[in-house]
Order: structure tokens, then C-alpha cells, then sequence
């Protein structure tokens, strides 16, 4: 793989509250919520990852401190250990196997504000880019998206931006009738036709000119529009999106059952 394409950075958008989750974001945040004992940051960075798109911009708010806190410690995590209790002299060992080798991320862990809507913390966060071309994603959504295609889709069509193009799952069952209101379907949950923003984004560093302060992503999006700068890269296998709590039992289910997104 081209070193420029693995100099590309990622910002992971990680300072929203997620009230719809408060079960479980009321003492951390949203992307440490747990899916399969790991946290769905971790899934997400491992989806760039099997890419080799290794640089992340955390864009941290809301208990920033704990995510911060995961990954400085994750190698004592995850590792076995040895300590002296005297002098507190830690010492790690190589836990890495063929089939289980350790992570190897870079990350910028950026404080961009509590309240702070995304595309504002998505513009605090211009200084630490310094290639041509950056990706920004949500820090709730996994998918079993091939970022090298996305990557060069976005490459090829000489636009500012991508967003790729997700079917979401319908929150109800629906109801399908004949002319004689005789229910002929009921689908349960199915994929709705329409298109919604799944994350996995594209930008040309002039993206940047479009955003303002108070801005989420999709005000500085819609000022693409006009100038014809906005392109969809239509998504048509899984993504999942842990918006409330249903969504983060039915992903560990999903994890331990067919985890679809796993594909490290």
C-alpha cells in the first residue's frame, strides 16, 4: 500500500453525551461503550486498521478523560505483567501472536469542547492536518466498509467531499396491504430503500472553507450542494449505528452470534 494513503488521518468524532444510551453513558462515553468486552471505538479504529489507515484524531467532550485514560493503560490491560512493589517498576510482556497481534494506532486525543456540535470540533482539529486528503466518522457506527474503495472513489471524482450512503434499519415492523386492505407482508425491521449519512467520510482539506463556528457536519454539507462538491458512496452491505440502548444489546448479540462488521 502507498505510504501517502497510510498518512492519511482519521477524526473519530467522541464528544457526544448519547443520552439515548444512558444506561451506559452515565459514567463514560458514548464510544466506550462495550461491544463484546471492547469498546466501539476500538471496533471502529479496527475497521480502518485492516486498511492500514493507522492516525487518529480523537475529538474529545463529554468524559474525554476516560478515553484518554482506556488507551494510556491499554497495554497493561492487555498485556501480562510484572510489578515491584517497592519501587513500582512495571514491566510488560510481548503477548503478540500471528492471530492476535497488538494494536498498533497512532492517536491525537484533542479536547474540542463539552458542547461543542461536530462540525465545529471537526474545525478545531484543522492544525493537525496536514494532508491533502482527511477522513472523519462517527464514534457510534461500524460497518464492513472497504476503506480502500472508499478512499479511491473519493479520489476519483475530484469533489471536496464523500459521505457514504447507509440503509438504515427500520425501528418497527411494516405493514404492506392490497387494494382490498388485506395485509399481504409484515416485515420485520427490514432495510428502509432511502440513504442516510453512515459516517465513513471523505474530505479535500478545503472542506475546512465550509465549515463555521456552531456548525454540525451536515450545515457545512448542505453548503456543498449548490457548488455540486457533495458525492455519496453508496454503501449497500451492513452498518449499525448504537443509538440507544436496544442497539447495544442487539450489536453484542450480533458480536457473539455474526459479527458482520469484524473483518480484521
Amino acid at each position: 500500500m502507498e505510504s501517502n494513503i497510510q498518512k492519511i488521518k482519521t477524526i473519530i468524532l467522541c464528544g457526544g453525551m448519547g443520552t439515548r444510551l444512558k444506561e451506559e453513558t452515565e459514567f463514560k462515553p458514548k464510544p466506550m461503550v462495550e461491544i463484546g468486552g471492547a469498546p466501539i471505538l476500538w471496533h471502529i479504529m479496527k475497521i480502518y486498521g485492516h486498511y492500514n489507515y493507522r492516525d487518529f484524531i480523537f475529538a474529545l467532550g463529554y468524559k474525554g478523560n476516560v478515553i484518554k485514560d482506556h488507551f494510556l493503560k491499554q497495554k497493561y490491560y492487555s498485556t501480562d505483567l510484572a510489578l515491584n512493589t517497592k519501587d513500582g517498576k512495571i514491566v510488560t510482556f510481548d503477548n503478540d501472536t500471528p492471530d492476535n497481534p497488538s494494536d498498533d494506532f497512532n492517536i491525537i486525543f484533542a479536547d474540542t469542547g463539552l458542547d461543542t456540535p461536530h462540525g465545529e470540533r471537526v474545525s478545531k482539529l484543522k492544525k493537525y492536518i496536514t494532508e491533502d486528503v482527511f477522513m472523519v466518522t462517527y464514534g457510534d457506527g461500524v460497518a464492513d466498509i472497504d476503506i480502500n474503495k472508499l478512499v479511491n472513489f473519493h479520489k476519483s471524482h475530484g469533489k471536496i467531499a464523500t459521505v457514504t450512503g447507509v440503509h438504515p434499519v427500520a425501528r418497527w415492523g411494516l405493514m404492506n396491504s392490497d387494494e382490498n386492505n388485506i395485509i399481504t407482508e409484515f416485515a420485520q425491521k427490514p432495510l428502509l430503500y432511502d440513504y442516510v449519512n453512515g459516517g465513513f467520510m471523505v474530505f479535500n482539506k478545503e472542506f475546512f472553507n465550509f465549515l463555521k463556528p456552531g456548525d454540525a457536519i451536515e450545515d457545512a454539507l448542505a453548503r456543498l450542494i449548490p457548488q455540486k462538491q457533495l458525492v455519496i458512496y453508496k454503501h449497500e452491505s451492513c452498518w449499525y449505528c448504537m443509538d440507544t440502548y436496544r442497539d447495544f444489546l442487539f450489536l453484542n448479540d450480533l458480536w457473539a452470534k455474526d459479527p458482520k462488521w469484524k473483518i480484521w
